[in-house]
This record gives C-alpha cells, sequence and structure tokens, in this order.
C-alpha cells in the first residue's frame, strides 16, 4: 500500500473521465500522488467513478466496487469512495448494500470527497484537469443533463435537466489545454444540439464551435452525441467553412421506423431522418457520419428491423454502433411497454445489422485506397505506429497503422499519409 497515493478508477462514457480528471487536479493540488485506471492499484485510497447507463455497465460497477471491497478487508486499501452515476441513481440502496465503501457520493457532489480527506477544493483550478488522454487531445464537456424524454433512457433521471456551461468557461478551459500542448479536442455533450438553450435562449452549439475554431493551436474540433430532433443547421457553415472543424458528426439515431421512433419518444420520422441525412452530405462534403441504433425495442416487428436494416443499407455509414434494447427502471418504456422480444430475437438482430455494417465499413475504407490523408499519431503498438484521421474518434473508429520500420515518427504530431491497404475497419498507410 502506497501512502497519500489515490487510485481513481473510471467507468463508463468520457464525459465521467473528465470528472476524474478534475478530481485528480485537485488532489494533485493537495499534495497527493494520483494514478488513473491502474494496472495494479496500490494506493492507500481508491475512488471509483461509476457509470449506471445500461445493465452491463451497472454490473461491471458493482462487480469493480466489490473487487475493491476485498482489498480492503485484506488491509491492502485503506479507504474506498464511490462517486458517478451509478451511485446518484442508487445511493441508499448501494448504502445498505455494500458497507463497506467508506462513503458513496454522486455525480455532482464529489467535491466534498475532498473535505472528507481533510482537504480544501481550489477554484483557482476549476478550469484545470490532471489529462489521462494522450498528451495532444482531450475531451471537453459543455454541458451536463438532458432536456429530452426518450422512452427507453435513464440518464435525465440520472443527471437531470440540461445545464450548460458558459461560453467563456469552455473557452478559457481550451486555452489552457492548448497551453499544456492539446492540439485536439472531442466535444462532448449529453445532447450537442441543445447546447446553450438554458442560458442564452437559444441554440449556441455553433457559436460556441465557431469560438473555439478561432483559439491558435486548436488543430481538430470534433463533435459528438448530436440529437436528430431540431438540429441546429448553423453548424453545418461552421463545419464548412473552419478546416479545423473535423467533417464528422456523431449523431445518435436509434432507428428509422416511424412506428418505432414513435414509441421511443424521439420526436422524429423516417422522412425527415433521411432529410437530415442528405443535408449533411450536401452542406458539409465528404462529412463522416457515426450513429448508433437499437434492436428489440419492445413492439419492434419484423417489419420494423426491416426498415432498420434497409436503412443501414442505403445511408452506409461511416461509423456506426448498435446494441440490445435492455429495461431501465424508472423510465417510459419500462412503465407503459412491455419488453416483449425474446433475448434470442434481440441478438439475432444485432448480429445481421453489424454483419451489414461490416461489409459497408470494408467497402467504404477500400474506396479510400490510394487517398493521402492527414493523421494524428495516437501511441506504439507492436510493429506499428497507430494514428487517426480526421474521420476517427479515439477509442470508438477506425484507426490508421503506419510500419514503425518505416521511420521514425513523433506521437502527437500530425503527418500525411498514403493509404495503402484496407482491413474491415483499420486502414494500412506510408508517411508521404
Amino acid at each position: 500500500m502506497r501512502r497519500n497515493t489515490v487510485d481513481v478508477i473510471t467507468l463508463g462514457c468520457s464525459k465521467n473521465l473528465v470528472d476524474s480528471e478534475k478530481l485528480l487536479r485537485q488532489l494533485k493540488a493537495n499534495g497527493y500522488k494520483v494514478t488513473h485506471d491502474a494496472d495494479d492499484p496500490r494506493g492507500e485510497i481508491a475512488v471509483i467513478n461509476t457509470c449506471g447507463f445500461i445493465g452491463d455497465a451497472k454490473e461491471e460497477s458493482i462487480n469493480t466496487i466489490l473487487e475493491f471491497c476485498e482489498a480492503k478487508e485484506e488491509g491492502r486499501l485503506r479507504k474506498l469512495y464511490v462517486m458517478g452515476c451509478l451511485s446518484e441513481r442508487y445511493l441508499k440502496e448501494l448504502q445498505i448494500e455494500i458497507p463497506q465503501v467508506d462513503k458513496f457520493y454522486g455525480k455532482f457532489n464529489w467535491k466534498e470527497l475532498l473535505a472528507d480527506l481533510g482537504k480544501d477544493f481550489h477554484p483557482e483550478y476549476e478550469q484545470e484537469r490532471f489529462l489521462t488522454t494522450p498528451s495532444h487531445y482531450a475531451y471537453i464537456k459543455i454541458s451536463e443533463g438532458c432536456d429530452r424524454k426518450c422512452a427507453y433512457c435513464a440518464i435525465p433521471i440520472i443527471t437531470g435537466a440540461h445545464v450548460s456551461r458558459p461560453i467563456e468557461d469552455i473557452v478559457s478551459e481550451v486555452k489552457w489545454l492548448v497551453s499544456q500542448g492539446v492540439k485536439e479536442f472531442q466535444i462532448i455533450a449529453q445532447e450537442l444540439t441543445y447546447y446553450g438553450v438554458d442560458l442564452y435562449k437559444e441554440q449556441k452549439i455553433a457559436d460556441l464551435v465557431e469560438q473555439i475554431a478561432k483559439i491558435e493551436g486548436v488543430e481538430w474540433i470534433r463533435l459528438h452525441y448530436a440529437y436528430p430532433s431540431h438540429f441546429p443547421e448553423a453548424l453545418f457553415k461552421v463545419m464548412r467553412e473552419n478546416d479545423n472543424v473535423c467533417k464528422y458528426m456523431d449523431i445518435a439515431l436509434q432507428h428509422i421506423s416511424t412506428d418505432v421512433l414513435t414509441r421511443m419518444r424521439r420526436s422524429v420520422t423516417k422522412e425527415e431522418t433521411y432529410a437530415l441525412i442528405e443535408k449533411f452530405r450536401k452542406e458539409v462534403p465528404g462529412i463522416h457520419l457515426r450513429t448508433t441504433l437499437m434492436v428489440g425495442f419492445p413492439g419492434e416487428t419484423e417489419h420494423d428491423f426491416e426498415e432498420l436494416k434497409e436503412f443501414v443499407r442505403t445511408v452506409k455509414f461511416d461509423r456506426m454502433g448498435a446494441f440490445m434494447y435492455s429495461e431501465e427502471e424508472g423510465t417510459y418504456a419500462a412503465e407503459h411497454y412491455k419488453d416483449d422480444i425474446p433475448e434470442s430475437v434481440k441478438q439475432a438482430r444485432l448480429d445481421e445489422l453489424m454483419a451489414i455494417q461490416e461489409d459497408i465499413s470494408a467497402e467504404l475504407g477500400a474506396a479510400k485506397v490510394g487517398k493521402i490523408m492527414k493523421v494524428i499519431i495516437d501511441r506504439v503498438e507492436g510493429d506499428y505506429y497507430v494514428g487517426r484521421t480526421e474521420f476517427d474518434s479515439p477509442e470508438v473508429d477506425p484507426e490508421v497503422l503506419i510500419a514503425c520500420a518505416e521511420k521514425e515518427l513523433e506521437i502527437g504530431s500530425f503527418y500525411q499519409a498514403r493509404i495503402t491497404s484496407a482491413d474491415d475497419y483499420d486502414l494500412y498507410a506510408s508517411v508521404v
């Protein structure tokens, strides 16, 4: 057990990661040594930042907490704290079920942890973070919560109403990160397109991105988690006219059948969805679209699923993920619909959908062979430098592999690379 060392373990999404990075910065300011997601955590204090989004994530969070409880009982850990979405949602139940944890915090009151350790919160470091990502990229969280009422989603129950951060705070944070060597920014929120409505009484995402794009040293800006209904079309112009705004949009569409979308309470139809995709591609030539789709939502018929498959084949998403519906207590779907599709059918539909996408990804990757693309280098793995193009977000998208034997490259630097071959998902390239 290393004295005066805190291990922070982050589960779930990049929005959680930002909270962990802010906590790590405060712990460092208070004289602690810190590690993040260590393979072999040996600090005297552990903090687990949990996810509570869907069944699998909740299970992972519980299992991780129990592992650390065991370490505490064996004397390998002095204090154990838990924060994040799972404890925001199930605080009382967790306190009763897992009494070995010294204290549970929700998603927003983690600053109390410092007081409970007998330490101060340093407001002068409010915009600063201890980066856990490679030093050349960072996530920027622009808001918390969500005002949408999607039938299946527990996030508004956990995080509450949408709360935007002021533009000047975000700009200040980006400038500080640039001063630390960050070049690439993933802009994240539960729902990007609603940004600013609460603070400024109108959608302000286009203005925000424009301001970030003007900051010297910002090389790439990538946008995550947009919503299709009432999409702010001013964003098209910003993406088209600023070279450092990646031609990339992560927009979770969930389904295409108007019947399913209506039951999901998505406030959008099949026709509107197709029209929006067409507009994206017309207004921002070369844009790469990432989406997430759901199979097995209550009442999804074979006909609905056929529509979904046809949608994927027709649109040919550059990036696509899919998951099976899982009932979340407290949601509209859990209270109003019967989870009537067998797990085996959900799994078969998921497999079928992803098989279609695999062929599309291979086809789109092959079409890039011979092209010269700007690539940022993230790391070395085996015999390859591993990088990404502007169309690839860290962790979730395809990567570009360049043989180390070719020439020495610098992590975090940009290179022009010719794509030499492609497999189902990744590209191989040679620096030009």
